[in-house]
């Protein structure tokens, strides 16, 4: 089986030590990409840039998404991937440690699959990562990367 792919998208070296070290060691035959801003992560997830030989690979089976970041914060981030064909089904986890309600409510209104505060002690996030992973690694059925999401439009009229 081929590993799978994981993409942290963290610009705190801290968290994206325990957070890679939590998903290898849950799952150590699977892979755990990282970047560090706003800009790489598009660059990475359409492939272009510095990720462009990448594109015979398929996409992340999940991202988690940081919200304050350099370049390009993780809201704008997610909505860009949400109106392109080929991410809009690329199922995103946002990672914060925001408190703020409206961060948790735009990322939702901005199509985030799911929003998990990083939590303060360091046992609560390595067990917060731990079951984020068991999720995306083990029981969630992603789409067969490369396949463009299908148009539905009004009426559940569909395109593909």
């Amino acid at each position: 089986m081929n590993a799978r792919v994981i993409l942290l998208v963290e610009d705190n070296a801290q968290d994206e030590f325990l957070i890679r070290r939590s998903l290898n060691t849950l799952h150590p035959g699977n892979r755990v990409d990282v970047v560090r801003d706003g800009q790489q992560a598009l660059d990475y997830l359409f492939r272009e840039g510095e990720f462009a030989h990448l594109r015979s690979e398929p996409l992340p089976v999940a991202v988690l998404l940081d919200i304050d970041l350099p370049e390009i914060g993780g809201h704008e981030v997610l909505a860009r991937l949400r109106i392109d064909q080929r991410t809009q089904c690329l199922p995103v986890v946002i990672l914060t440690s925001s408190v703020a309600e409206k961060d948790c409510l735009k990322s939702y209104a901005h199509g985030a699959n799911g929003f998990v505060r990083n939590p303060l002690e360091l046992a609560d996030l390595v067990e917060a990562v731990k079951r984020l992973g068991a999720f995306w690694l083990d029981i969630n059925e992603s789409p067969r990367s490369g396949q463009p999401a299908p148009q539905v439009f009004p009426g559940g009229v569909t395109r593909h």
